[in-house]
């Protein structure tokens, strides 16, 4: 019997090794974590460009200069929804404009896309 308990494991070393386990897979988990917030990090981005951009060409298409101001529109890409903030500021030259589309999500920013646009 004395034989067989000088040859296996003792308590410490065992809590010691699952100590050493445990750590290992939290460590996993707060990787694959971080990765999820990514990918859906880059998810919002991506249909949020589309959103500004939408904008932006509908502003460069209408042929005619912008009124400056403010307007919010909404904004749907893969079932989720988006409001999109068009600002349109003067520049220094008369000729020109600024606009700026940026995209919300809730209250949160999202993205933000500038373009200067141009008498026709």
């Amino acid at each position: 019997m004395k034989r067989c308990l000088e040859h296996g494991f003792t308590l410490v070393e065992v809590l010691v090794a699952l100590g050493i386990v445990a750590i290992a897979l939290m460590a996993g988990l707060q990787a694959t974590t971080a990765l999820t917030r990514n990918a859906q990090r880059q998810s919002d981005i991506v249909l949020a460009q589309l959103c500004a951009e939408n904008e932006l060409v509908k502003v460069r298409l209408s042929r005619q200069m912008p009124g400056v101001g403010d307007s919010t529109q909404p904004c749907e890409q893969s079932g989720r929804r988006f409001d999109v903030a068009v600002i349109v500021r003067p520049t220094p030259n008369p000729s020109f404009r600024r606009v700026d589309a940026q995209v919300f999500d809730g209250e949160s920013s999202v993205l933000r896309l500038s373009t200067i646009v141009g008498r026709y």
